[in-house]
């Protein structure tokens, strides 16, 4: 499989606090990858400086061998804040608008609905089961069901990598596990997936390569040697440590 992204000796800091230091990870096509870690130990921190919202202090981030800061075609990649967890409920859009918004570029010049728009936009909704719903207000749907609508939009552009922090958050615990189902289709179908969690049990089931964020640094494992009770072991350890000594 060819590496689609290559992160060597990287490091970054906020002014003098370091988040991250000499982080070396490589990511190839096809690969369904968890981010794990305490809250603050640099997950979504290393994926801003993966899309380029964030310059690194030292080393660099190559996407499909070329540098970030030189890396032009960002369609490649879709990335997926936690939106569901802060949605202003009262947004008023539909779902159809909402993915809309995400192909303003090729509306034309008088920002009309194509065909070839609207067609995109029936296809990403049907990939994520959801097209039933394309003329409902985009917030009187479900956590979940938010959560597949910007997958949807973020499936517009067929990306080859796509990025999401924490999707569960905002997500009950029955539409979790079919969104894990679907992230394992999408993944199944070609799409490399890295992915933000907290719930090591239920990725254990997909993902094959596990990145252990602890003390600046990153550990990466593929799935069949992570030792999940020892990293629990080991986070619970660190984080009554801090506590001691945090007075």
């Amino acid at each position: 499989m060819s590496e689609l992204i290559n992160i060597s000796n990287l490091s970054f800091s906020y002014e003098e606090n370091v988040v991250l230091k000499n982080v070396n990870l490589k990511i190839k096509k096809g690969d369904f990858v968890a981010f794990l870690g305490p809250n603050g130990s640099g997950k979504t921190t290393l994926m801003q400086l993966i899309i380029g919202a964030l310059k690194p202090d030292k080393g660099q981030v190559k996407l499909d061998g070329i540098t970030a800061h030189k890396f032009s075609d960002w369609d490649k990649i879709s990335y997926l804040s936690q939106e569901v967890k802060n949605f202003n409920n009262s947004f008023p859009a539909t779902v159809k608008e909402m993915i809309a918004a995400n192909l303003y570029g090729k509306m034309g010049f008088l920002k009309i609905m194509r065909k070839s728009c609207e067609k995109t936009i029936n296809k990403v909704l049907k990939k994520v089961d959801m097209l039933d719903y394309k003329n409902r207000q985009i917030g009187n749907l479900s956590g979940g069901q938010k959560q597949r609508v910007f997958l949807a939009r973020g499936l517009c552009t067929d990306p080859e990598i796509i990025l999401l922090d924490e999707p569960m958050a905002g997500v009950d615990i029955e539409a979790q596990e079919d969104l894990y189902r679907l992230l394992n289709k999408l993944n199944c179908e070609g799409i490399t997936l890295i992915m933000i969690s907290h719930d090591i049990h239920v990725i254990s089931e997909y993902v094959n390569k596990v990145v252990c964020f602890r003390n600046k640094k990153i550990y990466s494992h593929l799935e069949k040697d992570f030792d999940y009770e020892d990293y629990l072991a080991q986070t619970k350890s660190q984080k009554r440590f801090i506590k001691e000594h945090s007075h």
